[in-house]
């Protein structure tokens, strides 16, 4: 118990997992007085999908969280987002496949409901902050007033990528307590606790909303007759040669190259994805290069703008798994062009690109069209 605290009170975004657990738990002893809160945004009963009911929504991983509460004597809360949480995310991701992008429902989710859930329930439980059990810092820098996130000090865990798009408003009362610690050492931390329960427990990566992992049977499923729909468009070249027939473009990515189904002779990949005439681009590797693309909704974080700063040296991250790539950014009212020093493969629409200055987000957006390649296709 800490029946003193004197840090303010704090909502905890509680999984049931071991991070956010341990989130709580270092808030707890640090003096916090915390309140926890687990958010269910999906039923699994009405995904369709084969594989049990696990990760953050499932009953289990409520009750963990709750366990967590309840021995450490501080109260818990579920709340129930799943309407709010399929009318955007849900619907944001088929709309975003239909249009022959690729999206990342983490980061919407993130930057647009929760946040801003957990915020609006820290109001009415009189929380001067919140706190989730992400990999990233957070500070505040007084020359400037921003508050700027920066990567977590284990950089194999960093999830700084999936926080770009979270506001200033937002961030200036978010609390990130693992940020300076190793995933190694919140095993430890779990451990001398005797949380073992959660040091044994599988950690989930997949799309909450789709559990078995297969985003094109969930696709079949939220849209009836899709199948039907965009059945027989054809594989092209960049000059626009068929190739062969596809099973629709919904179901390709760019950067794909097995489950293509065509022999060309050399590896292909998916170059370009074209929903107004339902044709996938092919190619060769080298052709799934590009040197420049194109952000828009942008997110500023260390900077409240680069415009009228010229070319503004960064590394970009592309994607979540993406090492970085050295680059030049340029931004005019509400786009920012990057123009990468070597040239960057499968940058993909629909995906955010993030820009660091060393560990610190300077900010990030969504991809909306790039020029692959030499042949110019627009994504």
């Amino acid at each position: 118990m800490n029946p003193n605290p004197t840090k303010g009170r704090v909502l905890v975004a509680m999984s049931g997992g071991i991070d956010s657990s341990v989130a709580a738990v270092l808030l707890h002893e640090a003096g916090y007085e915390v309140v926890g809160m687990t958010m269910k945004t999906w039923d699994y009963a009405t995904a369709g999908g084969s594989k049990k009911e696990t990760g953050c929504c499932s009953l289990d991983s409520i009750n963990d969280a709750r366990d967590i509460a309840v021995r450490l004597g501080f109260p818990h809360y579920i709340i129930d987002i799943r309407e709010e949480f399929g009318d955007f995310v849900i619907d944001n991701f088929t709309d975003e496949y239909l249009a022959g992008r690729t999206p990342n429902p983490c980061v919407l989710c993130n930057t647009h409901i929760k946040w801003d859930a957990l915020l609006r329930r820290a109001d009415q439980l009189g929380c001067e902050f919140i706190a989730t059990g992400h990999y990233a810092r957070i500070r505040h820098d007084a020359e400037t007033g921003r508050y700027v996130v920066s990567k977590g000090l284990d950089e194999a865990k960093d999830q700084s990528y999936a926080l770009w798009g979270v506001s200033q408003k937002s961030l200036s009362r978010t609390l990130f307590p693992l940020g300076a610690l190793r995933k190694t050492e919140i095993y430890d931390e779990a451990r001398r606790r005797g949380f073992t329960a959660l040091v044994n427990k599988p950690e989930s990566y997949e799309i909450c909303f789709i559990p078995d992992n297969d985003y094109r049977g969930f696709l079949r499923r939220r849209v009836p007759g899709l199948e039907a729909r965009v059945a027989g468009g054809n594989f092209v070249t960049a000059g626009g040669r068929v190739l062969g027939q596809h099973e629709g473009y919904p179901f390709y990515t760019i950067g794909q190259r097995k489950g293509l189904g065509v022999a060309l002779g050399y590896p292909a990949f998916v170059l370009a994805i074209r929903p107004e005439t339902n044709e996938v681009v092919l190619g060769n590797y080298d052709e799934l290069a590009s040197t420049r693309t194109t952000l828009h909704k942008l997110n500023l974080g260390k900077l409240a703008s680069l415009e009228g700063r010229g070319l503004v040296p960064a590394v970009v991250k592309v994607r979540y798994h993406h090492a970085g790539a050295a680059a030049l950014l340029e931004q005019v009212g509400d786009t920012v062009t990057i123009y990468f020093t070597e040239p960057v493969h499968a940058i993909t629409p629909g995906q955010a690109a993030v820009f660091y200055d060393g560990d610190d987000v300077l900010g990030g957006g969504w991809i909306a069209r790039h020029v692959m390649g030499d042949f110019g296709d627009e994504g």
